[in-house]
């Protein structure tokens, strides 16, 4: 800095221009961040936080020295006599500036004439401006603060952490003055808006595995809050200097390493992306761990992401706590939220009054947080306890209870089987929240099913059932984290803890086999052949009655809506619907079903449905001798006759476009159809299902279900795809897939009518469409598709009604689709 210190003493000498020595300053700035990642690498969170911000501060003090110099030549007066002050703002004036975060300055001055005030401030700032640095300023004379300060909660709350960098320091002393007169005015609204404030931002970025650092649960917002309310009342220029009745010693500590991790997390944040970013996303982990130190391995980021929940967590719990005991007689109770208090005495009596208070949605006190965590426990749970826990499960709302223990640390005390996943990341493209969070929220969406189908089939079970399917969907993932299959140990771990509860032999037996398959009915759901009979009663032999399918069919429900997103959607429940009543259909039966008999089955009731006997006879006849099984499995009665008069009306070909909760196209045809063109069109929509039937007089239906609707005003071009599908014939899909032989799997022996493909690949725009153009040019039938992808790799299964072109060109259709011979 010395060296550029006597640059721009040159500079000034010579009377060179502004710019001039704006370069010179921008050249030292970029040379001083091409070197962060060095000092990142032997600084600590905060004080690396530090050096940058003074760094700035040299900088600005240097180009205050600049216009002083301009504006008076030699004859300059002391900084003392010139009515202005360089003020730092938010995490500049706390001296936490992160890398890439604004430089929010503030230029404080009176307007004295002759001293030429306003124009030394626009020199000032003409100079920052043209060194490139991020810069977010304010001009005030000092009169006007308090005024500002009453216009925005963000400009109060920037204005009671300002700190001083250069200029007067008489200009200082009253810009000091005015913060205290706005330190003091009107606390009770602040205090309520920056509450308020915090529970938005909350409820906008809560605590997944992608959090964000700054706004969201336990980030540096929720911190700072603490600072600011404390800055009110105790003027402290650090948390740690509020009353020891209200921060305890040891709790500081704690709190102080989680924030201290957090700040070289969000330092290294910004190094990784060259730019200000707050949100901790899944593909920086690997670079930002390395930045920190962690081994480059799944291992190592594994270990990262869980200390950052868990420092995040840490933050929530002691900044919920100490902001509580600086507000609370600011603070008007919500009885809305029929809050708890503590009155017992000893960790047993506290579990007891969770227990007791669980019989509707309940949110804990922070003073009921501080007992908990401060009041003294056994070692580990013993039998007295064991009998208090297992009561937890019993209750309505076990999802109150098993939060309160999260906010407090102690799942991992109360219920020893979830300590291994607490905090633990899931980096399965799938989940979106550590698994206890998710198991959590697994609890919730048991407690408020919004299918009343489902809810019936809960409601239906004992309360010792209730009791064993909560815990069951609270520790369904705790066998995650091992080298062993997560449901075999889950299984385990479950068995142990439920025999410390005195659990019911046969129940812990149910148990065990709802953890060990608790995948499975959603995995078959969305990647296999709902309707076939092979495939049903697979998934039927695991749960030998009526009961166990209701408990998966239950379990399933809780754990998919618990994942996030939009897992649990229309589509899926339908599948897992469809699932259930197929399964249901064959327990207890000693004879399998073929797909004859359920077509049989499915004629007779054809034949007493109305509008089937409206028909002509002939017409009936044709109906009945329809060569697509499909279309009797998998539609009830009067959709097949529906669909059978639409197509009787039929000369060329109609179609139907809903476009309600999700896009469905269906079409009907006599003459040839390019459906390869139409899905290379609609290829930037997501295909869930497709159905292909045929009927009778040459006709086929297709019915194609998309994840997604579309714009009202995106059906005319879709409806003009569907036309030219009819008139395009040339070959319309030019693409070389990349696929290999492994990826494909040909059963010729699926059944009597069907065969079927599996196709496991990476996925890829256009694959659907190329291999839709392929077997229209083998002439091969696609009777039904299920498309499904997980982890960008495909999961298709192509269901083809054996015509002859399939079964005896399959080394054909392979090399075909891999290009290998």
């Amino acid at each position: 800095m010395e060296k550029v210190k006597a640059q721009i003493e040159e500079l000034l000498y010579e009377n060179a221009p502004d710019f001039k020595i704006a370069k010179v300053l921008k050249q030292e700035i970029k040379t001083y961040f091409d070197t962060l990642e060095e000092t990142f690498a032997t600084s600590g969170g905060k004080d690396f936080l530090v050096k940058h911000t003074k760094k700035i501060d040299s900088i600005l003090k240097l180009i205050f020295k600049v216009a002083q110099r301009e504006m008076f030549g030699d004859y300059a007066p002391m900084k003392n006599s010139i009515p202005l002050a360089l003020v730092a703002l938010g995490s500049y004036g706390r001296e936490q500036l992160c890398v890439y975060s604004d430089i929010d300055l503030m230029i404080v001055y009176k307007e004295i004439p002759g001293y030429n005030t306003k124009e030394m401030i626009e020199k000032i700032l003409y100079i920052l401006w043209d060194t490139g640095l991020k810069l977010g300023h304010r001009v005030h004379t000092v009169e006007d603060l308090y005024e500002v300060s009453k216009t925005d909660i963000t400009i109060k709350t920037a204005l009671i952490e300002s700190r001083f960098i250069e200029g007067s320091n008489f200009i200082w002393t009253e810009t000091q003055n005015a913060i205290t007169q706005i330190r003091h005015d009107d606390i009770g609204t602040f205090i309520q808006q920056k509450l308020e404030e915090q529970e938005n931002k909350h409820h906008k970025y809560p605590l997944t595995m992608e959090p964000n650092l700054k706004e969201g649960v336990g980030g540096f917002r929720d911190a700072n809050l603490v600072y600011w309310i404390g800055k009110i009342f105790y003027n402290v220029s650090n948390i740690k200097d509020l009353p020891v009745d209200i921060i305890d010693e040891k709790e500081y500590r704690t709190f102080r390493i989680a924030l201290e991790f957090l700040f070289r997390v969000r330092s290294a944040l910004h190094l990784a992306t060259h730019k200000k970013e707050d949100k901790l996303r899944l593909d920086l982990i690997p670079k930002i761990a390395k930045l920190l130190g962690y081994q480059e391995s799944k291992k190592g980021h594994m270990k990262f992401a869980k200390k950052v929940t868990e420092s995040l967590k840490i933050i929530r719990l002691y900044s919920t706590i100490w902001i509580d005991k600086l507000t609370h007689e600011y603070v008007t109770v919500d009885e809305s939220k029929n809050c708890l208090y503590p009155h017992a005495k000893t960790f047993n009596g506290l579990l007891k009054q969770l227990n007791t208070h669980a019989q509707k949605p309940f949110h804990s006190h922070p003073t009921f947080l501080q007992k908990l965590i401060t009041v003294e426990k056994p070692d580990r749970p013993d039998d007295a306890l064991y009998q208090t826990i297992s009561q937890i499960f019993y209750q309505p709302y076990t999802y109150s209870i098993l939060t309160t223990l999260s906010y407090a640390r102690l799942l991992k005390y109360a219920i020893p089987p979830i300590k291994k996943v607490v905090d633990l990341p899931q980096f399965d493209g799938y989940h979106q929240y550590a698994v206890d969070i998710h198991s959590i929220r697994c609890m919730y969406y048991l407690e408020h099913i919004e299918d009343d189908f489902i809810q019936t089939l809960f409601d239906n079970f004992s309360d010792d059932e209730r009791a064993m399917l909560k815990l069951v969907t609270f520790l369904h993932d705790a066998g995650k984290g091992r080298k062993r299959n997560h449901h075999f140990v889950g299984a385990s771990l479950f068995k142990v803890f439920a025999n410390k509860l005195h659990m019911d032999e046969k129940l812990i037996k149910m148990g065990e086999t709802l953890i060990l398959y608790h995948t499975l009915m959603s995995n078959i759901a969305q990647r296999e052949d709902v309707y076939n009979e092979k495939v049903i009663l697979g998934f039927a032999s695991h749960f030998p009655n009526q009961k166990m399918l209701d408990m998966i069919y239950v379990l399933t429900y809780a754990d998919m809506s618990g994942v996030g997103g939009d897992v649990y959607n229309s589509f899926s429940a339908k599948l897992i619907r469809t699932l259930y009543r197929q399964s249901v259909e064959v327990l207890g039966r000693t004879a399998m079903l073929g797909e004859a008999a359920k077509r049989a089955k499915k004629e007779q009731s054809l034949k007493k449905n109305a509008d089937f006997l409206s028909l002509k006879k002939s017409e009936q006849k044709k109906i009945l001798q329809m060569p697509s099984n499909l279309l009797f499995l998998r539609y009830h009665p009067q959709r097949i006759v529906d669909i059978s008069k639409k197509a009787y009306e039929t000369t060329d070909y109609e179609y139907f476009i809903s476009n309600h909760e999700y896009l469905t196209i269906e079409i009907i045809r006599s003459e040839n159809f390019n459906l390869a063109y139409l899905l290379s069109k609609l290829g930037n929509l997501d295909i869930v299902n497709m159905d292909i039937c045929k009927l009778f007089n040459e006709l086929k239906y297709f019915k194609i279900d998309f994840a997604q609707k579309v714009d009202e005003e995106e059906i005319g071009f879709i409806e003009e795809f569907i036309d030219h599908a009819f008139r395009h014939k040339h070959k319309s899909v030019e693409y070389i897939a990349d696929i290999h032989k492994e990826d494909i799997d040909i059963d010729c022996e699926h059944s009597p009518a069907y065969a079927l493909m599996h196709l496991k690949s990476k996925n890829q725009k256009g694959l659907l469409a190329y291999i839709i153009e392929m077997f229209d040019e083998m002439e091969i039938d696609i009777v039904t598709a299920k498309v499904h992808t997980l982890k960008n790799r495909v999961r298709d299964m192509f269901l083809i009604e054996k015509n002859g072109n399939f079964c005896h060109n399959v080394d054909k259709i392979i090399e075909k689709l891999t290009g290998e011979k």
